[in-house]
This record gives structure tokens, sequence and C-alpha cells, in this order.
């Protein structure tokens, strides 16, 4: 039986920076670090690759977690930062924001990219933006609190 998604994971060239944009500028928590050396079996074994080592920091804001990986081995190929939302593959990362109209002037104000201002869709008010290593992350507030969409608490 599936309860729901547990996280979102994102793999980047930068650790520290990740945790900069998304721990300082967007305010997760971190719930778990850890890291593991060459050799590890089981991170082998779930990954699919060989010689693998990371580090890796699980981050929590409400009911949603991102995981974050760095890896050392092996050498990681550079994505592309600015990936159009309509190539195949996890398309974004959405957070639920309360007065999104302040959260996008502020993350603006810290260099955070975004592909536009914040839309009124009626139910609720949304915009793309872009982290660090050009993944797209949605900042989306819900309006109508009766919509099938609006998180329960």
């Amino acid at each position: 039986m599936i309860r729901g998604i547990h996280h979102t994971a994102i793999s980047t060239g930068d650790l520290d920076r990740a945790l900069k944009f998304y721990r300082d500028l967007l305010g997760f928590e971190v719930a778990m670090e850890f890291e593991w050396p060459k050799g590890t079996e089981f991170a082998d074994s779930i990954t699919g690759l060989k010689d693998s080592a990371a580090r890796t920091v699980m981050l929590k804001a409400g009911n949603m977690m991102v995981e974050i990986f760095e890896y050392s081995s092996p050498a990681p190929k550079e994505g592309d930062r600015g990936r159009p939302v309509c190539d195949h593959g996890i398309t974004h990362i959405c957070v639920d924001v309360v007065d999104i109209d302040a959260e996008y002037e502020r993350l603006k104000a810290a260099g955070m990219t975004f592909h536009c201002p914040p839309q009124d869709l009626g139910i609720a008010k949304a915009t793309y933006g872009r982290d660090p290593d050009g993944n797209v992350v949605e900042l989306q507030e819900v309006l109508d609190q009766s919509s099938p969409t609006a998180l329960p608490w």
C-alpha cells in the first residue's frame, strides 16, 4: 500500500551552496545528515552505481522533505541549469507559502531567479523559480481553502 510521497531528492555539485538555498533562504530544517565512502555495498546496490560515495542532507519543511546528494564518486555530470520544464524527468518541486508576493520579493532580492512574478490562477497564486543548480522550485499560495489541492492544516 502506498501512503504518499516521502521526499524528493536532488543531486548537486555543491552541497553547501544548496544548503544556503534550501535551509537558509527557504527555511527548511535539517532532519538528518549522512555520508558513505566508496566501497559501501548497500549504497552501490540501491543507487545502481559502482564505487559510489556521497554526502547527503535530508531537509524538512511542514509535510515536505527534500534530500540533497553531493556525489564525490563516480564523477557526476553537471545538469543543464536552464532545462525546460517540458523535458522528460522531474519538472519541479512545489513549496506551499503564505503571502506569495512577499516571499517572491524576499527570494528575488536574495538572488533567486524566477520565470515571472506570481500569477493568479483563481484557486491559487503560483510562480516558478530556480535553485542554484537550475532545478525548478514552484512557490504556491492556495487562495481557496475549499479546493481539493489545499493542504489539510
